[in-house]
């Protein structure tokens, strides 16, 4: 796993962004933002959040299960997050509920329920939200 990861941003149209990464060449996400500021092109910085966090939730799961040697049939989730205006006024991430939809063997519902216990703190995104993340940004005049 890498240290570090590497998203470049390249303006689109608007409010709308193509997003890279180095690490996955030739991979780009749209974002966009909704309606009046944007044109909802794209996937919003909040969606991709939610994603992110149902994603790394699942992977934590599955790695779990499969260190438990349980075939896992399927997994799917859904991920709802809700936002809330601050007390300026601002839009913020209010919280973030996620179901996980596990299907194994009946035989294999022990090895789940021991996995249920231990997967939350293999999740680096939820793990990382949940505790806050210190971001520093610099804004430099091209």
């Amino acid at each position: 796993m890498n240290e570090r990861i590497h998203a470049h941003l390249t303006r689109t149209d608007g409010y709308k962004y193509d997003i890279s990464f180095d690490e996955l060449p030739g991979v780009k996400i749209v974002s966009d933002e909704p309606v009046p500021a944007g044109k909802s092109e794209g996937v919003t910085a909040a969606m991709m959040l939610s994603g992110a966090v149902g994603h790394c939730l699942c992977s934590s799961l599955l790695f779990c299960l499969d260190k438990s040697r349980v075939k896992a049939k399927d997994l799917s989730a859904d991920v709802e997050l809700a936002m809330e205006r601050n007390e300026k006024g601002k839009w913020r991430v209010k919280e973030i509920k996620v179901n996980l939809k596990p299907i194994v063997d009946d035989i294999d519902s022990k090895k789940l329920d021991r996995c249920k216990e231990l997967f939350e703190d293999f999740c680096i995104v939820s793990s990382s939200v949940r505790e806050g993340i210190k971001i520093d940004v610099n804004v430099e005049r091209q």
